[in-house]
């Protein structure tokens, strides 16, 4: 019997083994297929996230290319800066870390234990490891350290870095001090990155050809948006090994992938042709009271943009706070909706994005284009009794109907600006031929410019036109166009016919100055003849000189044709209100450059014809330019008297600071003009013209400083 219960034991212990072994080999099997399918399966995505968890990727933006002017001056840079960054899962991790390890020490069998395997483990920890400190901050400490350093409001700081992002920029282009003191801090999570700031060396010049970028180094206008995938480059990265809170580790790995820095841009612009324009500019403005006041200054033979300016304008550094003191109260109170337009109104480029009625100054089309067609000659005669009597009912006057201009040849007419005759020349033309030429001139399509936001001009179709649109037409009323349109065309007139895109980059290069693609000259069509160009510059100069006698300067052969044109807002004309303006080019009898000046709203108590308000600033413009260009002055015998009589040399001003160059030009009865607006102490390295030379009394002489 006792033999019969022990065989039942062991028969009942074997079975308990098997079944414990069949148990085991299950787990094991099945401990074997999820090792697998751990370390063949999924073990990519795992090693992923184990990657993600003890080592930070961190973007290292690529330096953003230089623009340069026409003969190399660095107008927009990318200087090396630093900023501050997060990963707010390690602020929290910090803590989290902290408050598991306070626990273990409560005590407990399974604490002891690994206390034991801690001390068992303790001689072979790495050194690199315990040299780096703790920091268990809360996040709340951690904000108030950087809102400290940082200059920043702690709350915004405390939003940020506990953020459900995996990654943050808390500050951009910090100081080096700052650096310092969060090296010092040693806060989990919080990593200072190299970086790149844009920055304008000289403030609010040329902002509207510029532009500027946003904190992310992105375009927004100008050249800055419109060249932007050529300025921006590659990004870099860099990727560290680090501990449980964050920190790099002294000895982990590094992986550093440099950047790729963008191309730089080589303007068409002149940069000391700009600072004419922007001194003639912010001139004008001023002495007139103006509104604003529009220049542009294109080279005809190739469409090449020399200058472009509007005041008031804006700095780039700073494109959100306008320059002027008084707006910027103005600016402190408004809702976040009118601000926002007031940016914008601030940022449009008035050259470019604008459209205006051109008033007299398209006279100069009209004539052109009755020219061509054999329409109108220089022998062509009109009368002018004061009135545009060829429509019946609409009551058209000439500007000077209170004296008429009587009988007056082609030219006259232009010299006078006979609306009169300007009527009769449109009615010759026709409006079928007239609308033919204008969309060959451009105007109802852009101009091609590589500038953000460019406006059409505004023509009506032979359909919808009467013969009082034909009239007004002609004169420069009913008409509308944007001034870089207005430039081109006239560029047009003066260059032998032919009708170029407006250039403003001709180059990118690469980093050691090698040239990576030219943008060449584009003619689009020839619009006129020839001996049609030549016969308009001939009329041009007259008008310029027997005409616009304010834009006269002796010697230097300046063609043009003023404007004033009475004020469209809302679709209606307003009283008191006018836009003077006038175009023109220099030398007529080789054209180089085509300039045109806009002042609108200037003050009509000072004055607001076209003739004098705009008229000398563009001959002073122009002359400058020619000057700049060392173009030898052509006098008549009666000119060369009356220049010799008011000729002055210009005085040595090397060397000497900016307050004794002014002081000395001003005993020598010569204008100071300098490249950039400087401290009185700065030194003068160049002038122009240079010293000896001679030049007419109240001549400008530009100080360049670099």
């Amino acid at each position: 019997m006792k033999r019969q219960i022990k065989s039942t034991t062991n028969l009942q212990n074997k079975k308990r083994m098997l079944v414990f072994l069949v148990c085991f080999f299950l787990v094991t099997v099945a401990l074997i297929i999820r090792l697998g399918v751990v370390q063949i399966i999924d073990g990519e995505e795992y090693k992923k996230q184990a990657m993600e968890n003890w080592s930070r990727d961190i973007t290292i933006n690529a330096k953003r290319g230089t623009i340069y002017d026409a003969k190399g001056k660095k107008l927009a840079v990318s200087i090396n800066s630093s900023s501050v960054t997060c990963f707010p899962a390690d602020v929290k991790k910090a803590v989290k870390t902290e408050e598991s390890t306070e626990s273990e020490e409560g005590g407990g069998l399974l604490t002891s234990i690994l206390k034991k395997m801690n001390k068992s483990f303790s001689s072979v920890k790495s050194s690199a490891a315990d040299s780096i400190p703790k920091n268990t901050k809360t996040p709340e400490e951690t904000a108030k350290i950087l809102a400290e350093i940082l200059e920043m409001d702690y709350d915004d700081v405390l939003n940020k870095i506990t953020a459900n992002s995996k990654y943050v920029v808390l500050k951009k282009w910090i100081t080096d001090d700052q650096v310092q003191k969060i090296r010092e801090a040693q806060l989990s999570g919080i990593n200072i990155i190299e970086d790149n700031k844009r920055v304008y060396p000289y403030g609010n010049f040329a902002p509207y050809i510029l532009g500027f970028t946003n904190i992310d180094q992105d375009g927004l206008y100008g050249v800055e948006a419109t060249y932007n995938d050529y300025l921006t480059g590659i990004p870099g990265r860099t990727v560290v090994n680090t501990d449980g809170h964050g920190r790099e580790l002294p000895f982990g790995y590094n992986e550093y992938y440099e950047p790729k820095d963008g191309l730089g841009v080589v303007l068409t612009m002149d940069e000391v042709i700009q600072h004419y324009a922007e001194s003639a500019a912010q001139k004008v403005l001023k002495d007139y009271n103006a509104k604003r006041a529009t220049i542009i200054v294109m080279d005809p033979n190739n469409g090449d943009m020399l200058a472009m300016t509007s005041k008031p304008d804006y700095d780039p550094n700073s494109p959100k706070q306008p320059i002027d003191e008084v707006i910027q109260q103005e600016w402190s109170s408004m809702p976040d909706d009118e601000l926002q337009k007031a940016w914008f109104d601030m940022w449009r480029n008035p050259a470019v994005n604008d459209i205006y009625e051109p008033g007299s100054t398209f006279k100069l089309l009209t004539t052109a284009i009755a020219l061509e067609e054999n329409k109108a000659t220089l022998n062509s005669t009109y009368y002018c009794d004061g009135y545009v009597r060829q429509i019946p009912g609409e009551n058209i006057k000439c500007w000077r109907y209170y004296s008429p201009h009587g009988q007056q040849t082609l030219s006259e007419a232009i010299q006078n600006s006979c609306n009169d005759a300007l009527a009769q020349i449109g009615l010759d033309i026709g409006k079928d031929l007239f609308y033919k030429y204008l969309r060959s001139f451009g105007l109802e399509e852009p101009s091609g410019i590589m500038l953000n936001g460019e406006a059409r001009g505004l023509v009506k179709e032979p359909a919808n036109m009467k013969d009082v649109d034909v009239v007004t037409q002609a004169f420069g009323q009913g008409v509308a166009l944007t001034p870089i349109q207005l430039v081109t065309a006239v560029s047009a007139i003066s260059n032998g016919g032919n009708l170029f895109e407006p250039r403003v980059v001709k180059q990118l290069i690469d980093e050691d100055g090698n040239v990576v693609k030219d943008f060449e000259p584009a003619l689009r069509r020839k619009v006129i003849s020839e001996e049609t160009s030549k016969i308009m510059l001939s009329i041009m100069k007259d008008s310029a000189e027997a005409g616009t006698k304010q834009a006269y300067r002796p010697g230097y052969r300046i063609g043009g044709k003023s404007g004033t044109a009475q004020k469209v807002i809302d679709g209606r004309y307003v009283d008191g209100k006018f836009i003077s303006s006038f175009i023109g080019t220099a030398p007529v009898d080789n054209p180089r450059v085509v300039a045109i000046v806009l002042v609108d709203e200037p003050d009509i108590s000072i004055g607001y014809y076209g003739s004098t308000v705009a008229g000398p600033v563009a001959a002073d413009l122009l002359e400058n330019i020619m000057k700049y260009y060392d173009v030898e002055p052509v006098y008549t015998e009666e000119e060369l008297g009356k220049v010799q009589a008011q000729t002055v040399e210009v005085p040595d001003l090397l060397g000497l600071s900016i307050a004794e160059a002014t002081n000395k030009l001003i005993k020598a009865g010569l204008e100071s003009n300098i490249t950039i607006e400087v401290e009185a102490d700065k030194i003068v390295k160049a002038q122009f013209p240079k010293a000896g030379e001679k030049v007419i009394k109240n001549s400008m002489v530009t100080l360049i400083l670099n």
